[in-house]
């Protein structure tokens, strides 16, 4: 038996690689400390420098510029942006010392007077659109739609749980989370099913709401969420999700009580189709005893997704929040009448960049 002759690598030669790695790896941790040490100096420098700039204008009996002062007649530009820095602080020392002076005013017992902030939810452009409460029309066809018989109390929800093939174990990480938030959930696996046929399947088998998860490199993208037997559908971009275990100081809970489910801002008639989705994935008849809350937040046609648990202090006077986990961030990207169809489906909603240029138009 001839065996083939190589070169023995060097005893030395191996322990380069390591050594390399070791070398890179102090050399990054001393640029950080030093930019860490350099930025430290730039702002205790900038600090005296402010603090001098104050003491001369003191000294010759100058006042702090007032907000709105333009300082363009000034061509150095470092005194220049001095100036800026001075006019913005002088700006938060009135604020400040306008909002001691309510509070101290409140405290007395005074009555005080508070504007309303302008917010761009505030400045929404009108929407024929928004329901009016108590509505009777509006009231009229949701009790005929797709929804009506959860609401009534004649159907359970039963969700199935599916990804897209070959998932990865983030997405279970989040899945394991999302089996606990959501009752009488069940995943089954993805394989080679379509997504169309295992809508039909699942309505067979009797669940009444199936969900879908994507990702792209290991990211998680978005879910499809179809109600069954006969929709809608609707597809959510998610975004800056973080999972339970993530959290610091995050609370656990017993996943055998039903939530409570807190809806807010769902004032469209688009919004108050996708609430009622939503709601649909809950019990209707929380247990109070587990104390916990799912919240889904309408802001900007951003749906923030929270799980709390309360807890009850000082012999039930105060209350506090404690998280569970996880917390997302949804927005709708089309919603399409009846069970997942690609092809030939009805869209009711697409939400297109155009759409809304303006920032202060929304549709849900």
């Amino acid at each position: 038996l001839k065996l083939t002759a190589g070169r023995r690598p060097h005893p030395a030669r191996g322990r380069e690689a390591p050594a390399a790695g070791l070398f890179k790896l102090v050399a990054e941790m001393v640029k950080k400390a030093r930019k860490r040490e350099n930025k430290k100096l730039a702002m205790v420098q900038a600090a005296k420098i402010t603090k001098r700039l104050r003491e001369n204008r003191a000294v010759n009996g100058l006042q702090a510029p007032s907000a709105g002062t333009s300082f363009a007649h000034i061509k150095n530009k470092h005194k220049r942006s001095q100036m800026v820095s001075l006019m913005k602080q002088e700006k938060k020392r009135v604020k400040a010392k306008v909002r001691r002076g309510r509070k101290e005013a409140e405290a007395r017992g005074e009555e005080v007077t508070r504007q309303d902030p302008r917010t761009i939810e505030k400045m929404r452009e009108a929407d024929e659109t928004v329901v009016p409460p108590e509505d009777s029309e509006v009231e009229d066809d949701e009790a005929m739609d797709e929804f009506e018989k959860y609401f009534s109390g004649d159907t359970k929800p039963k969700i199935l749980l599916t990804t897209q093939k070959h998932p990865s174990g983030k997405l279970f990480d989040f899945l394991k989370e999302l089996i606990h938030v959501l009752p009488n959930t069940f995943y089954y696996p993805r394989k080679d099913f379509p997504f169309k046929k295992m809508c039909s399947a699942a309505a067979e088998k009797g669940f009444t709401d199936i969900m879908l998860f994507h990702e792209k490199s290991k990211v998680i993208q978005g879910v499809y969420i179809c109600h069954l037997p006969k929709g809608p559908t609707s597809y959510w971009r998610l975004t800056r999700l973080k999972l339970g275990q993530e959290m610091k100081g995050g609370a656990t809970c017993n996943a055998s009580h039903n939530p409570e489910l807190i809806l807010n801002n769902f004032i469209t008639r688009l919004g108050r189709r996708l609430g009622r989705q939503l709601a649909a994935l809950f019990p209707q008849k929380p247990d109070f005893v587990g104390r916990r809350t799912c919240t889904f937040h309408n802001q900007r046609d951003f749906v923030f997704f929270r799980h709390y648990r309360y807890n009850f202090k000082d012999e039930g006077t105060k209350c506090k929040l404690q998280e569970i986990g996880p917390r997302f961030t949804l927005k709708c990207r089309w919603l399409q009448h009846g069970t997942f169809d690609a092809k030939a489906g009805e869209y009711e909603y697409i939400w297109r960049p155009d759409s809304q240029v303006s920032r202060k138009r929304f549709f849900v």
